[in-house]
């Protein structure tokens, strides 16, 4: 059944939306720019089938939108942090080398690395004092 819906998807996109002329050679169909969904044979037939398709239009155009606006860069080329898999900031000051293992973790994790040496020290020196 899909294959079905899939096939009439195509149909629509290589006909005109307003009067189904299919694209031939000599006829070229125009995407509409705003949605990208339905294609029009001339500009007359956009205007016929502007009123029609006008809310679909606005919907689709604004999840475009949405998706490009709010589209995550994948990483960058330093990669991610081995700890959270968060990217690596680009600015070389928020992230640190980690001599041990020859890896770049990020600022975030770097505190947190800190603040447990640091806990794992004083819990050290407490042992000895009560000696």
């Amino acid at each position: 059944m899909s294959t079905n819906l899939e096939q009439q998807a195509d149909d629509t996109m290589m006909c005109c939306a307003s009067c189904g002329t299919a694209e031939v050679d000599d006829i070229e169909l125009k995407t509409c720019t705003a949605c990208k969904s339905v294609r029009y044979c001339s500009i007359k037939c956009q205007k016929e089938h502007r009123p029609q398709h006008k809310r679909a239009c606005k919907k689709r155009a604004a999840e475009l939108r949405d998706e490009i606006l709010f589209r995550q860069p994948e990483s960058t080329y330093e990669g991610d942090c081995p700890i959270c898999c968060l990217p690596i900031s680009l600015d070389k000051t928020k992230s640190t080398l980690m001599t041990c293992c020859s890896k770049i973790i990020c600022e975030g994790c770097e505190y947190s690395y800190d603040m447990r040496v640091h806990s794992a020290g004083t819990q050290h020196q407490n042992r000895r004092k009560k000696r």
